[in-house]
């Protein structure tokens, strides 16, 4: 068991812990050193409530009324007016995996002994992630500024027992338990827990931060790691079904232009080809000098896409072992600083040019796709990869699907961040607009797996018209998985069932794991 635990001190949690953490649904202890600055926080919250300091958000209200003091019998009161009055989302409910890596990450803020909250509450919110009590949050709402207060503040009405609830037995991910809304109150009652009634400073710590962008932030990163090295095996695959050269993949080449993305590309799709028979026979008498851009410049392409994932990463893993409420509590010196850590503008940013990365793989994937189906472009294979056009209609649609998807993620891409609306009076006159960055930028990963799918399924499809000759080591290796769970297209079926069962191998990383079994991909 000790090895499925999850222990989170504010300083060291990564986009790979998030992914297990939802995947493996490991448990969650706050760490010993932690809960000693926890404590040393809150009794320094205590002194000031008793000495009736002047401190916002404690003993003052919030927003545009940090001007108004409030009395200490009141101070409650305060706490659990800020959680309603903020609930004010709409939307559909996120996805439950995305609430569970915000609640996670709150706790992981809070562990770092910057926000005066007591061990206690936080106790009671590590518990309903061990049992996978997941709140019911609205996804719409937030403008990334004071973090994605309406989101957190639903997540804290479950928390203190006035929210709606789902609750899963096992794992978020087992698709044999049904989902069902529950009353908070008789999950808690199940369980053995009770609800958090308030104290000072608390309800502000809890919802001050940037957890919902983040909590989209982090997933969508770990994601597209892997989703970048399944865009260089479907582009592999292209590449054999299309017979194109890898005289572009030569390392000569991409030592004189020294991007890291470019150069482990141009090897992972050497790796794949290596051993080729459809490549060697191919190797002399080919007429062609060069291919189209959609096969000679994947790594350029997508190299630039995996720099930028990297990038991204670098931020996330900053943002996701920060603390980001106001005020920010110092208790070695005994202070508290007012400040902006709340501000979601990195994330906004960083989700803005995910999302354009992100749109890329799908954009050069949809180019490969077209290439395969069009019989003037496809070096030789049938018309839209059917031995029996016009009876039946092979792949054409399918190219017709991604490029549909394609056109979406260009309108998704556009950034969300350079847009601001005021709020609370033009107290707060710039928000950062992370949290509509970061949910579409979930859309277009969505997006690019479906592409990713259905440039895989029809690059299979082509490879049965070069038998006898085989594939490389890796690029066998993925379309012997494809063929496990869909069979070669010999005459017209719904391609839809097809296309999800590709798909499936996608998302639940089984193809990358099946490939990386035969080659090392980077």
């Amino acid at each position: 068991m000790s090895n499925k635990i999850l222990k989170l001190s504010g300083n060291s949690l990564s986009v790979e812990d998030i992914y297990s953490f939802v995947h493996q649904n490991r448990l969650v202890q706050i760490d010993k050193e932690a809960i000693k600055k926890i404590n040393k926080s809150r009794a320094l919250i205590e002194k000031w409530v008793d000495e009736e300091k002047i401190i916002y958000g404690v003993t003052t209200g919030f927003g545009e009324f940090s001007n108004v003091s409030i009395s200490k019998k009141d101070i409650e009161q305060l706490q659990e007016n800020l959680i309603v009055s903020h609930a004010v989302g709409c939307g559909e409910p996120l996805p439950h995996f995305i609430v569970k890596i915000m609640m996670l990450l709150r706790v992981n803020a809070l562990a770092k002994g910057h926000s005066g909250i007591r061990l206690s509450t936080m106790q009671t919110l590590v518990e309903m992630m061990n049992h996978n009590i997941i709140p019911v949050i609205p996804s719409q709402g937030s403008v990334g500024s004071s973090g994605d207060l309406v989101q957190l503040s639903h997540l804290v009405l479950a928390l203190i027992g006035k929210g709606k609830v789902n609750y899963f037995k096992k794992s978020l991910f087992d698709n044999k338990e049904k989902e069902k809304v529950f009353d908070v109150k008789s999950i808690f009652k199940k369980v053995g827990l009770s609800p958090v009634r308030l104290k000072a400073k608390e309800g502000l710590a809890l919802i001050n931060g940037t957890q919902m962008m983040t909590a989209f932030a982090s997933y969508i990163t770990a994601r597209g790691i892997r989703l970048n090295k399944v865009a260089d095996i479907a582009a592999s695959l292209s590449h054999e079904a299309l017979r194109s050269t890898d005289r572009a993949f030569d390392e000569r080449i991409h030592n004189l232009r020294v991007y890291q993305g470019q150069s482990k590309t141009a090897k992972n799709l050497l790796s794949m080809i290596n051993g080729s028979e459809i490549r060697e026979s191919h190797r002399s008498g080919d007429p062609r000098v060069q291919d189209a851009y959609s096969i000679r410049c994947i790594p350029q392409i997508h190299g630039a896409s995996r720099d930028a994932i990297e990038y991204v990463n670098s931020r996330v893993a900053i943002e996701i072992n920060s603390a980001n409420d106001n005020p920010l509590i110092f208790a070695d010196t005994e202070e508290h600083l007012e400040g902006g850590n709340f501000h979601g503008q990195p994330m906004a940013l960083a989700m803005d040019f995910m999302g354009i990365a992100l749109s890329e793989l799908a954009n050069v994937s949809e180019r490969r796709i077209e290439r395969l189906v069009n019989g003037a472009l496809n070096q030789g294979l049938p018309r839209f990869l059917t031995s029996k056009g016009g009876l039946n209609s092979g792949m054409m649609i399918a190219q017709y699907t991604a490029a549909s998807l394609v056109s979406e993620n260009k309108v998704l891409a556009h950034p969300a961040s350079v847009d601001s609306i005021p709020t609370s009076a033009n107290q707060e006159d710039h928000n950062s607009m992370g949290s509509i960055a970061a949910q579409k930028c979930y859309k277009i990963l969505n997006n690019l797996e479906n592409v990713l799918a259905i440039e895989l399924m029809a690059a299979a499809q082509g490879l049965e018209f070069l038998k006898p000759l085989k594939p490389g080591i890796g690029t066998a290796k993925a379309y012997h998985k494809i063929r496990e769970v869909v069979k070669p297209l010999n005459e017209d079926r719904i391609l839809h069932y097809d296309l999800m069962s590709v798909l499936k191998l996608v998302k639940d990383d089984s193809l990358l794991t099946a490939v990386e079994e035969a080659v090392e991909l980077l």
